[in-house]
């Protein structure tokens, strides 16, 4: 393997902006999309939520993006057919009149191609990100890697700004001028649309040629492997000993329970802070939206995942986890208070929102930290890959079924639920730190 003699600030940045974009499009920005063309929080949260499934079944194909071609091809390949996709979203947009719209009734047929995009866009996104990660380790020498880290994390945070925020805020604002919500959000797309297209010529040019070495990949499986056969047989007895680790059962649990609050939320906070206050809602507008939940939500998350991250190598995870369970679940309270209080001032609501996301972001570091914990030992890199596969599955299957329970038990019925969740995340959470060591 050789390193890249090319710049690393002419690619990482761009990089892990273009890793972002697809990733928020597809799990935030959908939501909002269908939310304002009219579709019940049922199907939306049902079929929004099962795009998420790339990420969880990610660990079983990412082994082959190391042997099939190199990661520069997989990267090139992939951002080209999600600027195809983005192009196909924006021509694909259903446009329903004005009176279905507003009757919350729009059928999800209307967008049975929209949907086709999205999961090829889900899948895209996630090879990108395999493909991206390994690049990043394969380009760049190690001292190179630890500068960049924060560089990666940085761009990667401003694309979930432009997704979340700027791009619903865009929506929102043409909302407004234009009167017509299918033509905004049509408008959106296709700004989304260049530029992950511009980005993506960028990088042909751009973006160095390494040799592609499995040697020097941190990957799972086996030092040396050029077959798919090797590769079945490295990720066999990966998977094994995953399930054989000592704990494993209390392990599983604490994924899929530690984020359930946040997985019943994900799916609901946009359509709660859009609909009617007489529905349950509080009423803000579509750029409002971009602007308190897609922007300052974001910063708030950002700043609270590096504090965390101090709190815990300060304290250690054993001492810090039940103080950052206590801060990504407690203020999940807020969205209770919102719902039955339902202000009209767009502050408390900035307030509130500022304060949960921060919360989320710190107590978030901790999981984190621990399916790292988890995954120590041999095949270290494929079980934290595994780990997250069972984090997004945590994700993904409350979220689908959140809007039938929201339209069952009303919003605030849904936040009481939440509660009921952050007792049970809190309480996995005492369970897990006795096995943890100082």
């Amino acid at each position: 393997m050789r390193h890249s003699t090319t710049s690393p600030w002419t690619w990482v940045p761009t990089l892990y902006f273009a890793e972002g974009i697809p990733y928020f499009l597809v799990n935030t920005v959908s939501v909002m999309l269908f939310t304002r063309l009219g579709v019940p929080n049922s199907t939306m949260a049902l079929f929004t939520g099962m795009l998420y499934l790339p990420w969880v079944i990610k660990p079983l194909w990412s082994p082959f993006v190391d042997v099939i071609r190199t990661k520069r091809w997989w990267i090139i390949a992939m951002q080209i057919l999600l600027s195809v996709a983005f192009v196909g979203l924006t021509l694909s947009i259903p446009h329903p009149n004005a009176e279905l719209i507003a009757s919350g009734q729009t059928p999800v047929s209307l967008f049975s191609v929209m949907l086709c995009l999205f999961w090829i866009t889900a899948f895209a996104s996630a090879t990108h990100d395999v493909a991206a990660d390994g690049f990043y380790m394969l380009a760049l020498e190690g001292k190179q890697q630890s500068f960049f880290v924060g560089i990666r994390s940085l761009f990667y945070r401003l694309a979930s700004v432009f997704g979340q925020g700027g791009l619903i805020a865009l929506a929102g604002w043409l909302e407004l001028r234009w009167g017509n919500i299918p033509l905004a959000w049509q408008t959106t797309l296709l700004t989304a649309s260049i530029l992950f297209a511009l980005i993506t010529v960028w990088h042909i040019f751009f973006l160095p040629a390494v040799e592609h070495s499995q040697s020097d990949e941190q990957e799972p499986y086996a030092e040396k492997q050029t077959t798919a056969q090797d590769i079945l047989r490295g990720f066999g007895r990966s998977f094994a000993t995953f399930f054989t680790k000592r704990g494993v059962l209390l392990a599983l649990l604490f994924m899929l329970i530690y984020r359930l609050p946040e997985a019943f939320l994900v799916k609901m906070l946009p359509p709660f802070l859009v609909q009617d206050p007489a529905n349950g809602g509080l009423g803000m507008s579509t750029a409002a939206v971009g602007v308190v939940y897609g922007t300052f939500g974001v910063i708030a998350l950002a700043l609270g995942g590096i504090l965390g991250g101090f709190y815990a190598a300060r304290l250690g995870l054993k001492r810090a986890i039940i103080p950052m369970a206590l801060a990504i679940t407690l203020p999940d309270a807020l969205y209770l208070w919102l719902s039955i209080a339902q202000p009209a001032s767009q502050l408390w609501i900035t307030v509130a929102v500022f304060i949960e996301q921060f919360g989320y972001g710190f107590g978030f570091t901790a999981y984190m930290l621990y399916l790292m914990h988890f995954a120590e030992g041999e095949y270290q890199t494929s079980h934290y890959a595994l780990s997250t596969g069972f984090m997004a599955l945590g994700m993904m299957l409350p979220g689908m079924v959140a809007g039938y329970i929201q339209e069952r038990i009303g919003y605030t019925g849904l936040f009481w639920l939440v509660m009921a969740c952050c007792l049970l995340s809190i309480g996995i959470t005492v369970l897990v730190r006795r096995t943890l060591k100082e």
